[in-house]
């Protein structure tokens, strides 16, 4: 079964407080997306990745330094919309027919590591949708108008990360579903487990995070040299 990856790559960046779309804000000398492209593509469970980026952006994968795997396996850009869902419909929309799984994943989440991708790609292939998380370690509280109302047992919280995998079928049938509703998800696989599908969780590296504000910056570009100097 050929395997598909979307980067999301169309968000603006505001809480960055990015000129432009985060995802082209470089950091260990290339843009969050390339390493996010480079880092899919080095799983060999992945035949085709699609950028999904700004409309005015589309050009940019031309001037990328990618390796050659990931040249290899590069699917022309796509627009994406106002919203993530719609970019990932404008991203299903572009892939070929014979794609019978897709695998959606967030281009700042530049640490996700090829082995998680596998893993998370081998479950979906069972059960038809899955996503990797990591367990959350905090004690989490609910809070209302500054006041903690409770304690959250944490044993069964996972913290959702990307990428979400799903048979590609399924996913055009969720995102359907929710355009008609007018739902608004606040991650790829909730949107799947409106239909009473089974969604499977596995467990992936506390390391994957999604750079969000600046800090997450220099996070991401010391955990890339030390991967760099041990490699």
């Amino acid at each position: 079964m050929r395997v598909a990856a979307l980067v999301l790559a169309a968000g603006r960046g505001e809480r960055m407080g990015a000129a432009g779309p985060k995802a082209l804000v470089s950091i260990a000398g290339h843009p969050l997306a390339v390493h996010a492209i480079e880092a899919l593509a080095a799983c060999d469970a992945i035949h085709l990745v699609v950028p999904v980026l700004p409309a005015a952006s589309l050009d940019a994968p031309t001037t990328w330094a990618l390796s050659a795997r990931a040249r290899a396996k590069l699917a022309p850009s796509v627009a994406g919309g106002a919203e993530r869902q719609d970019s990932m419909q404008a991203g299903l929309a572009a892939l070929p027919a014979d794609v019978g799984l897709v695998a959606v994943h967030d281009a700042a989440r530049v640490l996700v590591q090829p082995g998680d991708v596998a893993r998370v790609i081998a479950a979906a292939a069972r059960s038809g949708a899955a996503l990797l998380a990591a367990p959350v370690r905090d004690t989490l509280k609910r809070v209302r108008e500054g006041r903690v109302v409770a304690t959250e047992p944490r044993e069964s919280l996972w913290a959702a990360q990307t990428p979400q995998v799903f048979r590609v079928a399924l996913l055009r049938e969720a995102l359907e579903k929710a355009r008609a509703a007018g739902f608004q998800a606040t991650d790829d696989a909730q949107l799947v487990e409106r239909l009473g599908a089974p969604v499977e969780i596995v467990e992936g590296d506390p390391g994957n995070v999604k750079i969000t504000w600046p800090a997450d910056l220099a996070f991401a570009a010391a955990t890339l040299r030390e991967r760099e100097e041990a490699s």
